[in-house]
């Protein structure tokens, strides 16, 4: 492993972070309805889960996915119905006034984790990304630092971006267009889930 290696995925994993996926719709939501705080935490979550997809891929766990195709087809129905349920929740109440601090702050970390394992593709994904660009047998401390460092990037990522998006000009925005703004995140979220559950598994 060299360092023009991990520059180059941390390059990759920026990029996919700031793709308008369900975390980073989620991410933007918390902060914007539950605060800063509940931002990073949830963030935390996000980080944590997708380090862990991350180590799956860098121990060669995504070929349980080709050798069981049917522990992927249940993910992704799984992951798919979670998506589901996200939408439905954030259009219910997209004209419901919102409540600072609603939530706790080991919800908004559960949600996190909740959201990045509902899409199991994540960890064929970092296995494409991991096998492009670092070399085959590493030892395990260059396994370790990879973890920690796609960890430490995430938690980064929707930390600054939790702080962006508390500043009072963003949210006085999002609240004048609230209503709008929660409801294509509903259409985005189901067509995201619709996405994952009929994809081919390949």
């Amino acid at each position: 492993m060299t360092t023009a290696q991990l520059i180059a995925f941390n390059i990759a994993l920026l990029v996919a972070l700031a793709s308008p996926g369900p975390a980073f719709l989620v991410s933007v939501r918390t902060t914007l309805t539950a605060g800063t705080r509940s931002g990073i935490m949830l963030g935390f979550g996000l980080g944590l889960t997708a380090a862990f997809w991350t180590l799956l891929a860098l121990l060669g766990l995504e070929s349980i996915f080709f050798l069981v195709p049917w522990a992927y087809t249940t993910a992704k129905i799984c992951g798919a119905l979670y998506l589901f349920y996200i939408a439905l929740i954030t259009w219910r109440h997209a004209t419901s006034p919102i409540q600072n601090n609603a939530r706790t702050l080991i919800n908004a970390f559960r949600d996190g984790v909740l959201i990045n394992l509902s899409n199991p593709k994540s960890v064929l994904f970092a296995a494409a990304i991991l096998i492009v660009i670092f070399p085959a047998n590493m030892a395990a401390w260059e396994i370790g630092f990879i973890v920690i460092n796609h960890l430490a990037i995430e938690v980064t990522f929707y930390t600054i971006l939790a702080y962006v998006m508390s500043t009072q000009t963003i949210r006085t925005s999002y609240l004048r267009a609230k209503i709008y703004l929660d409801r294509g995140a509903s259409v985005i979220l189901v067509s995201l889930g619709l996405s994952l559950l009929f994809q081919k598994n390949d």
